[in-house]
């Protein structure tokens, strides 16, 4: 099992000199660096850290004023006296009312809002315990993290996002969704407050390096599905500045007295503010990666090393230009060797999403030549789940370009077509699909009205003749048939063709099957006519978990 790294009893986040967000930034030797004593917020330099700052609207921690509010947020919805960890248990109110109502809160009093966050956080995890307005103001995270540690009863072993049962099926879901909720609906204005966003992160950071699983894999998953949505806010922001920088060229390359210098300073005043903006969620976004991923992407628990794998995935789909590289694509490689199948799993799915999109090949092309050995070496992988998409993982791989996988390579693939275990083979049968019987030649254009021998399938027909015996699997014709049966029906069903290659005399200039070579394709047309007539797989080939 993957050892967690030493877990610190303090924490901070790295100032923004030393969190510049980069995508080329190699972040191998990250871990106990310009680690520095406080509240560990991220603050902009030159600026006063939130630790410095008066808080709250109010002031000190003021009790909300009004007879509409009740820890922290509106009494909406019909939710009364409710804190908000229980609203989005409940998950009977629509999220983005929820969080609209959390947000005024935190408009009219941010501190008593900020409070319930934090304790929203606190009993999603489990605890029991309180943070009070008197913690927040005065103790350090780590203060408060390792007081609600003492106050964890961590006996019974559950925590929400592991409770079985109908009140928790969907707490999970509800979880992450309130989270992208949150960012989205502060992403104009909260989210660069420098307190809202610092307070958080600062505080799941510390979480996330607790002893208590429950802590580290709550903090973890939030963590994280705040990074997403953070990813999301700065692609925005990028596409915004690209359109403005656009508008802007536009402008100024116009005729001087057709330019209009009032319209040129809005565009450049906007250029500015959203550089600003991102450059904060940049600093954001780099806290997190350096303060959460780095770490708990080797966890000892490996749901949590899941989490941080199919985020990442995310990220790199999301915003390709800031994320696809090997800085980060180093992670998933590495992680392909993780002793759980889960997180080898999510490795697969996680790439699977790279390489389906064509126009990012270009940018993996390091990293297959790196890593394809250890993906072909996964298609016989000990758990079935983890072959299979190592197999479909090969197929988009072979798509997006037939030179990097060698012959030995595809061979490899090819002989699972024999597998017992059917969503295997199947998934081998469609590589083997698309490797030897997808492609058409131009000169067969012509022959796609004709049939039989003279049909565009015929000289298909002989290559699954010629794998067939190459294979020297004799007796597996069925388990061929059954692996190609989704893939290539309308060539496995060509019983006319077939009939015609046997009875009529070759064409001019083909060479004629050998009695062998007949032999396998009578063998093989029986047992296409089988498979159509029995609609089930062959006797021996199941969809057992275990490898033989």
């Amino acid at each position: 099992m993957i050892a967690a790294p030493e877990i610190p009893t303090d924490f901070n986040l790295l100032q923004e000199s030393e969190t510049h967000f980069s995508s080329d930034t190699d972040f191998e030797d990250i871990e106990g660096k310009n680690q520095k004593q406080g509240k560990g917020k991220t603050c902009k330099k030159g600026k006063k850290g939130p630790a410095e700052k008066g808080k709250g609207g109010n002031g000190g921690g003021k009790p909300p004023s009004g007879p509409n509010r009740m820890n922290g947020h509106h009494q909406q919805n019909g939710v009364e006296n409710m804190m908000l960890f229980e609203v989005v248990k409940m998950g009977k109110s629509a999220m983005q009312s929820v969080v609209d109502d959390w947000i005024e809160s935190y408009k009219h009093d941010r501190d008593i809002a900020l409070l319930d966050l934090i304790n929203f956080f606190i009993q999603c995890s489990g605890c029991k315990g309180v943070v009070t307005a008197e913690m927040f103001r005065h103790m350090q995270n780590s203060e408060i993290i390792r007081k609600m540690t003492e106050e964890f009863d961590e006996d019974s072993g559950d925590y929400p996002l592991t409770m079985a049962g109908p009140q928790w099926k969907k707490f999970k879901s509800s979880f992450c969704e309130f989270i992208g909720v949150l960012v989205r609906q502060c992403q104009y204005s909260i989210i660069y407050d420098e307190y809202m966003m610092d307070t958080v992160i600062s505080l799941l950071t510390g979480l996330s390096d607790s002893q208590v699983r429950a802590f580290r894999h709550t903090s973890t998953l939030a963590a994280m599905k705040l990074m997403t949505a953070l990813v999301n806010v700065a692609l925005n922001l990028s596409i915004n500045m690209d359109n403005t920088q656009r508008q802007y060229e536009a402008e100024r390359n116009k005729m001087i007295g057709k330019r209009a210098n009032e319209r040129l300073e809005l565009l450049l005043q906007k250029r500015k503010e959203l550089q600003e903006n991102q450059d904060e969620i940049e600093n954001m976004m780099n806290a997190i990666f350096k303060g959460v991923f780095v770490h708990r992407y080797r966890d000892a628990i490996a749901e949590i090393r899941a989490i941080c794998i199919e985020e990442i995935g995310i990220w790199m789909k999301m915003y390709s230009d800031a994320f696809l590289n090997d800085s980060y694509l180093k992670y998933v490689g590495w992680t392909m060797h993780d002793k759980q199948g889960e997180v080898r799993l999510k490795c697969l799915t996680a790439l699977q999403g790279l390489y389906y999109n064509k126009e990012l090949n270009s940018k993996l092309e390091l990293f297959t030549s790196r890593f394809k050995d250890r993906i072909v070496s996964m298609t016989l992988d000990k758990e079935y789940d983890v072959a299979v998409q190592a197999i479909k993982l090969l197929t988009l791989v072979l798509q997006s370009s037939e030179e990097v996988l060698t012959a030995e390579d595809c061979e490899n693939v090819y002989h699972l077509v024999y597998s017992a275990h059917r969503p295997v083979a199947v998934a081998a049968g469609e590589f083997l699909y698309k490797k030897l019987f997808s492609r058409r030649d131009p000169e067969e254009d012509g022959m796609m009205k004709r049939r039989g021998r003279q049909g565009p399938n015929a000289n298909l027909v002989k290559t699954l003749v010629f794998f067939f015996l190459e294979s020297e699997l004799h007796e597996h014709a069925a388990y061929l048939v059954d692996s190609m049966w989704d893939c290539a029906t309308e060539l496995l069903k060509d019983w006319e063709c077939m009939n015609s290659l046997l009875l009529e005399e070759p064409l001019s200039g083909e060479e004629a099957l050998t009695d062998r070579q007949e032999s396998a394709l009578i063998e093989i047309m029986l047992c296409t006519i089988r498979q159509a007539a029995e609609c089930h797989p062959p006797v021996g080939r199941g969809t057992g978990k275990r490898v033989l």
